[in-house]
């Protein structure tokens, strides 16, 4: 063996042990839930599927619940916008504590309570917010608010912490002020990605705002629930569809966004 050959890497047994036990867990869920994936393939089960989604068909176009859709459309879109810029307001804010501006013990606290806000999910939090704030898009705001708060507070933290410290450190040592270095430094490098963050969790909240409405948050999934409920499938199937059109535009728009930003 060549002595100046260099030495192969060690093997990494702990990423070895982890895919080992998360494939366990995935075969122990196979076999302790009782999925019965035969009934899915019956006659009956095919029968009833068809049965179902034909009755979707056609839409309701008239003109008069096409207008009650788009002004629940506008609705659910105002209430992920303005859920969305709440909780990147109030993440810029927490990141400070959460990325160790403040020291170890903000740190520690901040992160905690970012991992509340983000653990608990959407349609919980709308149900607390709308005992509070009664029923319509003000519960459901606050409940995109706080769940994305949460989750914007991680990533910025994240972020703040990753930024290159050195041009902070020079600006500091020509005797800039702490926030003078922070704002001319270590935020216009972390910015971008902080906008890239708040757009892509604005996609996700344009879902999660149609899906509050169940809970009576308002907007196209108050809509839903309620056609659902009476089994007027061609007036859901229309709310349906409004939906799909809403979310497709904002992915659209919040993609070629991120674009700019990244170039």
């Amino acid at each position: 063996m060549n002595p100046h050959m260099p030495k192969p890497p060690r093997r990494d047994w702990t990423m070895l042990l982890m895919m080992a036990g998360l494939l366990l867990l995935v075969i122990a869920s196979f076999a302790t839930l009782p999925l019965k994936w035969r009934e899915f393939f019956t006659v009956d089960a095919i029968r009833s599927s068809i049965e179902l989604l034909a009755g979707f068909a056609p839409p309701e176009t008239s003109s008069g619940f096409l207008t009650k859709t788009f002004w629940a459309a506008l609705e659910t879109l105002a209430m992920s916008g303005l859920g969305t810029l709440l909780a990147a307001i109030f993440g810029l804010a927490f990141s400070l504590p959460a990325a160790g501006r403040f020291g170890a013990a903000p740190r520690a606290a901040m992160r905690a309570v970012l991992n509340v806000l983000r653990s608990v999910p959407e349609l919980v939090w709308a149900s607390i917010m709308l005992i509070a704030a009664g029923l319509g898009p003000m519960g459901g705001t606050l409940a995109l608010a706080a769940h994305t708060a949460g989750v914007l507070g991680r990533l910025f933290g994240d972020s703040l912490e990753n930024a290159a410290p050195h041009p902070e450190h020079s600006l500091r040592a020509n005797g800039a002020s702490a926030s003078a270095a922070f704002f001319y430094a270590t935020l216009p490098q972390t910015l971008p990605q902080m906008l890239s963050y708040t757009l892509y969790r604005w996609e996700n909240n344009i879902r999660a705002a149609a899906i509050l409405g169940v809970v009576g948050a308002g907007g196209l999934g108050q809509m839903l629930k309620y056609h659902l409920s009476l089994f007027q499938m061609p007036l859901a199937a229309t709310v349906i569809i409004a939906m799909l059109l809403l979310v497709a535009l904002v992915d659209g728009v919040s993609f070629a966004l991120r674009r700019l930003l990244t170039r």
